[in-house]
């Protein structure tokens, strides 16, 4: 499902003067942002980009922004089905999904704290995911995972070597990001439930698909299970 090529073939893009119908296009002229037209609503139509070229695509997923989305949302996941949905019939580099990793220590009624959580990884592994973890901190008796530093170096030092960049986030730390893989030529879509997401990272984006408008899509079938094993006696 993935791609190890990195070599990029001729970016397809139009300067954007020559893209009248992206409604949420901004130009970078000399380092500064002059807005051909903003729209903070988000797209409604259940296809993301059908009608465009969209070339070679990358996806950088934020775990636990996502779960959050799922959470308000009501649904659960099926992690192939995004995947599908968000390549969209386009050629896929890379899929990234960054997740924090619960490394607490065992206590007498939880030998294994996270089994399920590496089983789970580890089905994304097999499935057409690059996953990226990173050690859960606690902040204020709370565990909370900050993988944004990853996915921007991610997102920038792939930028060569793909044409679309889908971003399932609505952290607005990772507009600096967004904007800087933008002024080299690479289109990016943010995907995300609109009332978790910044609105200067909705600016800086060339699309926004509000989770809300395509779950129908992604959710995973009430009865069916994904049949995640834990890895006691397994190695990632």
């Amino acid at each position: 499902m993935t791609n190890s090529s990195f070599t990029k073939g001729k970016n397809s893009y139009h300067h954007q003067a020559e893209e009248p119908h992206l409604p949420t296009k901004i130009q970078i002229k000399n380092g500064s942002k002059n807005e051909v037209s903003r729209q903070r609503e988000p797209r409604n139509d259940v296809s993301i980009t059908n009608d465009l070229n969209r070339g070679r695509v990358a996806i950088f997923i934020d775990g636990a922004n996502l779960f959050q989305a799922a959470l308000q949302l009501g649904i659960e996941i099926d992690y192939l089905k995004l995947l599908c949905r968000l390549t969209a019939g386009s050629r896929l580099l890379r899929a990234f999904f960054y997740t924090g990793v619960d490394m607490s220590r065992p206590t007498p009624t939880r030998q294994r704290t996270n089994d399920k959580q590496q089983g789970f990884l580890f089905w994304m592994r097999r499935n057409g995911y690059r996953v990226v973890t990173k050690e859960l901190q606690v902040t204020d008796n709370n565990k909370k995972p900050n993988l944004n530093v990853e996915i921007a170096v991610d997102m920038i030092t792939l930028a060569p070597h793909y044409d679309t960049a889908v971003l399932v986030s609505g952290d607005g730390d990772l507009a600096y990001a967004v904007n800087a893989v933008s002024s080299t030529g690479v289109r990016v879509e943010v995907v995300s439930l609109r009332t978790m997401t910044n609105d200067c990272l909705i600016d800086v984006a060339d699309y926004f698909i509000d989770l809300d408008s395509i779950k129908q899509y992604i959710q995973k079938d009430s009865h069916l299970g994904y049949g995640y094993r834990t890895l006691s006696n397994s190695n990632l």
